[in-house]
């Protein structure tokens, strides 16, 4: 059962990020964001790596000097037991500074490495930087160009649709105002019809008062 259950949700998630990448797919800025977001972390992990270097340097820089240091003091101590005759002293003091000098050398060699392989990597982690900078602009410049394209493509949206809506829309307030202009005339006609046919039955009637002897 315990077996099952991984199945189904290690199928599950495998549907998901399959989903998630055929998205990504369609989106080339958001594939592009996402390759931005990994070169940035790489490349911060470069910047750490060259920080580290530095310091690397600057320890053999300072274990060379001590080497170089303690075999110049263990040679002097070497000559003064010489000069003292202390046999057992001046072999020891003899000893530690050929330890010294051996150690110098090759802490000497180590820094001169460390050296050619900090320019190596601050080069690279100058092209790194360079990289990064174009993509960022490139970014930029997608954004310009897709955000040109989602405005021409919502403008000429709106221009088709609307291409024959507005004068059928005039039309439409066209016949409304007739109409309504045609209802107003009609209703004061007939309001005033009643009271001119009164007026004129009134005229008649004085007009027969007149004649009549």
């Amino acid at each position: 059962m315990a077996n099952l259950f991984t199945r189904l949700k290690d199928s599950i998630s495998a549907d998901f990020h399959e989903a998630l990448d055929q998205k990504e797919q369609k989106n080339p800025i958001a594939m592009l964001n996402q390759y931005l977001r990994e070169s940035e972390k790489e490349t911060d992990k470069v910047r750490k790596l060259v920080e580290r270097q530095y310091r690397l340097k600057d320890e053999f820089a300072r274990e060379y000097q001590k080497s170089e240091d303690m075999a110049e003091k263990r040679r002097h101590q070497a000559e003064i037991a010489q000069q003292a005759g202390e046999d057992s002293m001046y072999e020891f003091a003899v000893k530690e500074q050929q330890e010294y000098e051996s150690r110098a050398e090759r802490l000497k060699a180590s820094r001169l490495e460390s050296i050619e392989q900090l320019e190596t990597l601050e080069r690279k982690y100058e092209e790194m930087k360079h990289k990064l900078k174009d993509m960022h602009l490139k970014r930029m410049e997608l954004m310009g160009r897709e955000n040109i394209a989602r405005a021409h493509r919502r403008m000429d949206q709106v221009i088709e649709d609307t291409a024959d809506k507005p004068y059928s829309k005039f039309a439409e307030i066209d016949r409304y105002i007739e109409d309504l202009e045609y209802k107003v005339n009609s209703s004061y006609y007939r309001n005033t019809f009643d009271s001119k046919v009164a007026q004129l039955e009134k005229d008649m009637k004085k007009e027969e008062k007149v004649t009549t002897p």
